[in-house]
């Protein structure tokens, strides 16, 4: 299997469908509720799913000179680098991280969401390293690879200080910045450095598994929208208890009226 037939977010989306068989079947009373089909364990692998798949569906709209490859396997664990970008104005590991909603605050090596402090710096750095040692391995000559931060739907994004080796922005100023690159390699370059990357033996020793990209691709999709719909169902239940409260509280009681909300909106 080469690298170039995955899909965008394969490698967390195969594990967020893994993780995800455990759940128990949604009653009727509960999807008449809204009540997500994803469990606690699955969601943060759902959440990441849609950082990558965002983040792969605005790269299709680079130029036919540009070339992108989706969670590459690297190392002998399950470690995977989001995107791999390689065109005109050289080669590039981008590093997804969804935020959406929350404010995100970058100094130098310092990286904050929601005023947490997070290794993403240090983290895109070694990716970055990892992969020019690689790729330098396979092709026979030096290849310098730059480490990016994608955020994909924060707040706000302040960048007070750039980090020296690692650039941060948000997903939907990724396209843009990628295309202003100045020209670092020529068509056949990018060619020839294509055919190594695309080899899953260039990343890792071990065999990397053949998935049906498509069939993946599907039950993502699919379970996307079980997830949208229950958001939906929430959140026109929350609109009609929002708009009725004091008719439900005199009928059948406040406390009801108040657990209710809370099942609904927590």
């Amino acid at each position: 299997m080469r690298l170039r037939d995955r899909t965008a977010g394969h490698a967390v989306i195969t594990k967020l469908l893994s993780v995800q068989r455990s759940a128990q079947p949604r009653s009727r009373l509960a999807r008449a509720l809204g009540r997500s089909p994803l469990t606690n364990e699955a969601r943060p692998w759902y959440l990441g799913a849609l950082g990558e798949v965002a983040v792969g569906r605005l790269l299709q709209e680079m130029s036919p000179q540009w070339h992108v490859l989706h969670a590459v396997p690297v190392g002998k664990d399950d470690s995977d680098i989001d995107h791999v970008v390689l065109g005109p104005g050289g080669v590039f590991t981008i590093n997804t991280k969804h935020h959406r909603g929350q404010s995100v605050w970058v100094a130098g090596r310092t990286f904050m969401v929601a005023g947490q402090k997070q290794p993403y710096v240090r983290n895109a750095e070694h990716e970055a390293r990892r992969a020019s040692k690689m790729l330098t391995r396979a092709a026979g000559t030096a290849v310098p690879v730059t480490a990016v931060v994608a955020v994909v739907a924060p707040k706000s994004l302040t960048v007070k200080e750039k980090p020296s080796d690692v650039v941060v922005l948000t997903a939907t100023q990724l396209v843009r910045w990628l295309n202003k690159r100045p020209v670092a390699m020529t068509s056949m370059q990018t060619s020839r450095l294509l055919e190594v990357a695309d080899q899953p033996e260039t990343w890792r020793d071990r065999p990397t598994e053949g998935v049906d990209a498509a069939a993946l691709r599907a039950a993502f999709v699919g379970l996307d929208q079980e997830v949208r719909a229950a958001r939906a169902v929430r959140l026109a239940w929350a609109t009609a208890v929002g708009g009725t409260g004091v008719t439900l509280s005199a009928t059948v009681g406040p406390e009801l009226v108040e657990g209710l909300l809370q099942g609904l909106l927590g």
